[in-house]
């Protein structure tokens, strides 16, 4: 067997024990904080569920919309409104997104949430007081600006303060708020859409306060992300919120925070600075980074966004039973697959497995659906077979994408990089549900093309090619730790040899050296055996 060149393990022996012996109840304080981090994409959830709604709602359509006497409801929205009020917030997304590596170059991850839930108090101020559609623009484009912030810095948090062992755990709870958001505003929408004039939307609205003001109070009790405090030099901080963070001795603490410091000084040997271009100059750098924007991508190339963005709308168009009802109905099926998905996700939670499963799936719905839909698009069958298609679907998308994909784009980057890097990722995920819908509505708006269901021609085939790329591309990182990720991507492994890859075998030799509280420490250090 050929020896590696990639850097030596240094793991120390009270992180096995860590790993070995600390319980899920003994990280409370560390989950609870990471919890409430993943309240962030409720936000994200809750305005997909509530503008999927209102854009059917006969009180909304009054103001924003125009009659139509041939379609169910009398009223419709034109494709350019239609487009532009989902879209919009997308592209905010994607411009916040997209700086939140010279935004992590300033501020940290608590700082950034609050500034995000400001931003989500203003925009829905201007949302709730405004009859005119460029206020309404206005609106969605500012909280579309808070939702890429709450997106990606929550993420980040999560990723850099969670164990290693409960880092998917963390991320599907992220999920679950997003669905649970949905389902929310789903649930909501139902009820207010039976009243007749502007509060069957305001109503809905409103609840987009919640919440901000929650986070906005509750973030100053828990501490900034360690790893970013150490990535700033700021060692003394880090290690009292690593401490905060972890169970375990001073001495447990002390040898995390010299591994973190260890991954930080290599990769800053190789690179002083922080740069854009630093993505893709180093071929190491550059795959880490085409690996989490694509694994983060495959979220949106299963077709998801339409389902999310148009599901109350793309019922009611194609007639088929209780648009509002059928949305609340899916949203729940979604939060018990990733409820599901969080029961198994510590003790399996292969992200390929997953991922490649979830996408085959989700192809096989669309493409049923749309044949189901061309053949007979009248016949009472066909309007059951589409619903049961739809559940199909997303206890796929719920219970195997979404989730995994997160993970994938946030523990793939580099420390040094990861703010830059996975804010990238999330905005070319963000690009990409900005891009579905906002050329959806020229798929299923009777307006325009109208075909309805059989937009699922067009994702079917994207979920397969997506599923090729996870099975031949991405690597697994179940329960590696972030430094551990940064040693084996050093090793230039194989996508297929993360996982069999084995630290910390081969035979030991001692080292000696200083922690980054000056004291001496001994370790052994076990030069690693790549085992593809």
């Amino acid at each position: 067997m050929e020896k590696s060149t990639s850097p030596t393990s240094t793991k120390s022996p009270p992180e096995l024990i860590e790993d070995q012996q600390w319980r899920i109840k003994d990280h409370w304080k560390c989950l609870a904080a990471c919890t409430l981090m993943s309240m962030c994409p409720f936000q994200y959830g809750l305005d997909f569920g509530l503008i999927g709604g209102l854009q059917a709602m006969v009180g909304f359509l009054k103001i924003f919309g125009y009659q139509a006497p041939d379609l169910p409801t009398g009223w419709n929205l034109s494709t350019e409104r239609q487009q532009l009020i989902s879209s919009l917030m997308t592209l905010g997304a994607f411009v916040s997104s997209s700086c939140a590596g010279p935004i992590a170059t300033f501020i940290g991850r608590k700082t950034t949430i609050w500034l995000a839930s400001l931003l989500c108090v203003a925009s829905n101020i201007i949302m709730m007081t405004t009859t005119n559609i460029g206020g309404l623009y206005a609106g969605r484009t500012l909280l579309g600006l808070a939702n890429g912030m709450y997106m990606t810095f929550a993420q980040l948090y999560i990723q850099e303060c969670s164990p290693a062992r409960y880092r998917g755990l963390m991320i599907s709870s992220f999920q679950v708020w997003t669905s649970f958001g949905a389902l929310v505003g789903t649930i909501v929408d139902n009820f207010t859409a039976k009243i007749d004039g502007p509060n069957s939307y305001l109503i809905p609205l409103g609840l987009i306060y919640i919440v901000p003001v929650l986070l906005s109070l509750s973030i100053f009790f828990i501490p900034e992300s360690p790893r970013w405090l150490m990535s700033k030099g700021r060692v003394e901080q880090a290690r009292k919120a690593l401490r905060w963070h972890r169970p375990g001795t001073d001495s447990d603490i002390d040898a995390e925070i010299t591994d973190i410091q260890l991954a930080i000084d290599a990769e800053s040997d190789r690179e002083h600075s922080v740069a854009v271009m630093d993505m893709f100059r180093d071929p190491v750098d550059r795959r880490r980074t085409i690996l989490a924007v694509c694994g983060l991508t495959v979220q949106g190339a299963s077709g998801a966004m339409y389902m999310i963005a148009y599901g109350t709308y793309f019922f009611q168009m194609a007639g088929i039973g209780d648009a509002f009802e059928n949305s609340c109905i899916l949203n729940a099926i979604g939060i018990v697959a990733i409820l599901i998905n969080s029961a198994v996700i510590t003790h399996y939670g292969r992200r390929r497995v997953f991922l490649t499963t979830g996408l085959i799936i989700c192809g096989i719905s669309q493409l049923l659906t749309a044949v189901v839909y061309h053949v007979n698009p009248s016949a009472q069958s066909t309007g059951k077979a589409i619903v049961a298609l739809a559940v199909v679907y997303i206890m796929g998308y719920n219970g195997m994408i979404a989730t995994y994909a997160w993970i994938s784009g946030g523990e793939l980057p580099s420390q040094r990089l990861r703010s830059y890097t996975f804010g990238l990722a999330t905005a070319v995920g963000f690009f990409a549900a900005w891009l579905t819908t906002f050329t959806a509505p020229y798929f299923i708006n009777p307006e325009s093309l109208g075909w309805g269901p059989k937009y699922g021609y067009i994702w079917a085939p994207s979920c397969w090619i997506s599923a090729l790329w996870v099975y031949f591309f991405l690597p697994e990182v179940k329960d590696r730790t972030l430094e551990e990720i940064d040693e084996m991507f050093e090793a230039r492994l194989p996508a297929r040899g993360f996982r069999k890859h084995l630290l910390c075998i081969g035979h030991p030799t001692t080292s000696v050296g200083t922690t980054a509280t000056g004291e001496k420490y001994t370790t052994e250090v076990f030069h690693d055996e790549l085992k593809v």
